[in-house]
């Protein structure tokens, strides 16, 4: 074999090599990205574990607005309440009692805790400034998380899914009729972002399995959030608009909405974080 054949079969290898690793590269970020990108986020060391939306003051209520809070019927309600800058008048049903000697707060008994609005003495229309200040924080906060896990899945209808830790994303109403799951330990962390509503059916449930807590799970919302009769729903809703809670409903979590809740015999156990490191006190 000539020098000249040897040496046009080495340069035909090396093209044929140089080829395969050009072509390899964008296959294997391919692979990548299918793993990592809208499904399930596959941890390497590149990933970081998500963390929590932090509540800061707003995690001391159970239910935080803007505009007022009306209820009907034989409501329950496990944790402060609180709204600003409208005053007490816009807090309707609760059937209000302010102690003379403290007009801080007041008491109800619907309330399994304290009633703040702005209009109240001293610290208290400062302390809920600061609070609805956190509050909105939080919703822009879990607005702007980066890189969802998983984007538009079931198109928004997510009736019986088990829900994995993670980033989730919709530009759509999301809703399920009957039952979804969360499922994860107790320090999981998972951020729903949801560009429309969230319509929850009559006699739908959230459940959580494997030791996931509801202080972990936020809901932001940039439309209304709309809990059908009996109704069980878990974790922290961050909505830009109204929350509103149909006959028997119930939440453990909390309900921060940055106009008005409207609750009717519905039932809410706060199940949040109130960080005394950020000044946040609860009873």
């Amino acid at each position: 074999m000539s020098l000249i054949t040897i040496n046009h079969t080495l340069i035909v290898t090396a093209l044929l090599f140089a080829t395969v690793a050009l072509l390899g590269v964008p296959m294997v970020e391919s692979l990548r990205q299918e793993k990592r990108g809208g499904l399930r986020r596959q941890l390497d060391s590149e990933d970081t574990p998500l963390s929590a939306v932090k509540l800061l003051t707003a995690g001391r209520f159970a239910v935080l607005t803007k505009t007022g809070v009306t209820t009907t019927g034989s409501t329950s309600l496990t944790g402060d309440m609180g709204t600003s800058p409208i005053k007490a008048a816009a807090i309707t049903g609760f059937g209000l009692i302010t102690d003379p000697s403290d007009t801080t707060f007041s008491t109800s008994s619907l309330v399994t805790g304290d009633v703040f609005a702005s209009d109240y003495t001293s610290p208290t229309p400062n302390m809920l400034t600061v609070a609805v200040l956190d509050m909105q924080a939080a919703y822009v906060d879990a607005a702007g998380r980066p890189n969802p896990d998983y984007t538009e899945l079931g198109a928004g209808n997510i009736e019986g899914f088990t829900l994995d830790p993670g980033l989730y994303k919709w530009g759509t109403d999301v809703g399920f009729t009957n039952s979804i799951t969360f499922n994860g330990n107790a320090t999981d962390i998972w951020i729903l972002q949801i560009d429309g509503d969230v319509k929850v059916g009559s006699g739908a449930t959230v459940t959580l399995s494997g030791g996931a807590k509801a202080e972990n799970i936020f809901w932001q919302i940039a439309g209304k959030a709309d809990l059908g009769t009996t109704s069980h729903v878990e974790g922290v809703f961050l909505c830009s608009t109204a929350i509103t809670f149909k006959t028997g409903s119930s939440m453990n979590g909390a309900a921060l909405a940055q106009t008005a809740v409207t609750l009717d015999s519905a039932t809410i156990v706060k199940e949040s974080v109130c960080d005394a490191n950020v000044g946040c006190v609860e009873n």
